[in-house]
């Protein structure tokens, strides 16, 4: 899966216009996936649709109801920190969650990691996959400790924000 970012404070935000060359020229074998923060089912439906995006992945503070509404599958973002209750994940239908941890000033993790013991009780809510703080050299452990569905990454393989490592991006 690729992300393209659709918050325009982000410095990774793409246009749906910029979003819809990259998909074209995706390998059909890689799902791209909008990342939406608070945005309408309006919004997120029509830049889902002009982007060509296959899945939304949902990443502020949407309801199940709203989740329920979109057409598209979808991944649900929480940012994990002690006062999450994970019995919330019960009222939602999506196709996994994404845990990652919390940092107050931005929608990301903000490189902050989340508990991983804790992510790691959280399979029987359904799909997990980890995000928030993983780096080329944190991902081995995260992953035998949280064995999620897939990981996520940015910031912890970018040389400056928005703008990738490429060295990293292999390594990881």
């Amino acid at each position: 899966m690729i992300g393209l970012i659709f918050y325009p404070p982000s410095p990774r935000y793409v246009t749906p216009a910029q979003a819809q060359a990259i998909v074209a020229s995706l390998p059909a074998e890689v799902a791209a996936v909008g990342v939406f923060v608070n945005e309408s089912v309006d919004t997120v439906s029509r830049v889902a649709q002009a982007s060509g995006v296959q899945m939304v992945q949902l990443h502020g503070n949407e309801s199940p109801e709203l989740c329920q509404q979109l057409p598209w599958r979808v991944l649900k973002t929480l940012r994990f920190t002690a006062q999450v209750q994970p019995e919330m994940m019960r009222q939602y239908t999506v196709e996994a969650f994404v845990i990652e941890g919390f940092h107050a000033e931005v929608y990301g993790g903000g490189g902050a990691t989340a508990d991983w013991q804790r992510v790691a009780a959280l399979h029987h809510y359904g799909r997990i996959i980890l995000a928030g703080g993983l780096t080329p050299e944190n991902v081995p452990e995260a992953i035998r400790i949280v064995q999620p569905y897939a990981v996520d990454v940015c910031s912890g393989v970018e040389a400056t924000p928005g703008t990738k490592d490429w060295h990293q991006v292999r390594a990881f």
